[in-house]
């Protein structure tokens, strides 16, 4: 997400109009994101929990201030939202895994 995404989330907090518009971006969002993971997953109740992890990554990623042990965040998110679409590693992070050894 944008940092302006975030900003908005904080002026939602406070304005009922700006969360409104927020809900109706967030419901967007969201039915993408079901859309896109139905095309490999029949199970309603998994598409919806894989569509609301994947957006939960998507906002909390930015919070996180924990350590990756070897690797990045950014290698660590890239095989979270391969294994929430159900894609193979991608082959960057595992070169990029295999320099650091």
């Amino acid at each position: 997400m944008l940092p302006i995404d975030l900003s908005i989330r904080t002026w939602a907090r406070r304005d009922e109009v700006v969360a409104e518009r927020l809900r109706a971006v967030d419901n967007r969002r969201m039915a993408l994101l079901r859309q896109m993971i139905g095309a490999f997953c029949s199970d309603p109740e998994e598409i919806g929990a894989r569509a609301l992890l994947a957006f939960c990554l998507g906002i909390g990623v930015h919070f996180l201030a924990a350590d990756h042990e070897q690797r990045t965040r950014s290698e660590v998110a890239q095989r979270a939202v391969d294994l929430l679409f159900d894609r193979a590693p991608r082959a960057a992070a595992a070169e990029t895994a295999a320099r650091k050894r």
